[in-house]
């Protein structure tokens, strides 16, 4: 099978916060990676430091940065779903779904990344990572991508330890560059870390390992 990656999350950034560093691994080897954004994050409430953006502007802003961080990472096809930011646990799930199956359809992944349905914290992640598994289980098993989940908070203590970790040292600059990118979002932390080596080097450590649990469906 020709190797395809889909990243299905719904924010500005998630792409690069969660896993910046693994996309930019496949796209260095040559791997097509499309991301799917359910939404433009207009509810977001960093603005920037000072604050650089308003409530109007901000979902144009976290565009442009978004393509800017998608150019860095190695993203060739960005998708917006168009859903409102914070208010994807309230879209109907079979149409969500069948959204995302369309467009499963019509790349035929070799790897779908998403968050994990249970464990991911913020509502958004949740749903849409419900959404991506459902759309999934849709299609015949022998016709189903892996799908990694990213889950965080007490995940570990309720799943075990993630079935996979990916180093992504070789391009922490590279994940670096695209975190800078959305600026509106990381100007704060870039900042500490920029003048605190101690934090750098904590930033780093926290963000160097991408760690996966992969879904497993019940047929």
């Amino acid at each position: 099978m020709k190797e395809h990656v889909l990243v299905i999350m719904p924010h500005p950034d998630d792409e690069t916060f969660a896993v910046g560093g693994t996309i930019a691994l496949y796209a260095q080897r040559g791997v097509p990676v499309t991301y799917v954004c359910g939404t433009k994050g207009e509810m977001g409430r960093n603005m920037g430091r000072p604050p650089f953006a308003t409530r109007e502007s901000l979902p144009q802003l976290r565009e442009q940065e978004l393509r800017e961080a998608c150019r860095i990472l190695g993203i060739t096809d960005l998708r917006f779903l168009g859903l409102r930011d914070k208010t994807v646990e309230f879209v109907d799930q079979d149409e969500l779904a069948a959204r995302l199956r369309d467009i499963i359809l019509e790349i035929r992944p070799s790897l779908i990344i998403t968050y994990h349905p249970d464990y991911s914290v913020h509502p958004d992640h949740m749903a849409l990572g419900r959404a991506t598994v459902r759309a999934v289980a849709q299609l015949p098993p022998e016709e189903r991508p892996p799908v990694h989940t990213r889950a965080f908070g007490k995940a570990s203590a309720v799943l075990g330890e993630p079935d996979l970790v990916v180093d992504t040292a070789p391009v922490w600059e590279t994940k670096l560059a695209a975190i800078r990118a959305h600026r509106s979002q990381s100007q704060l932390m870039l900042s500490r870390a920029e003048g605190d080596p101690e934090q750098a080097e904590r930033m780093r450590r926290d963000r160097q390992l991408e760690r996966f649990w992969i879904w497993r469906f019940d047929d």
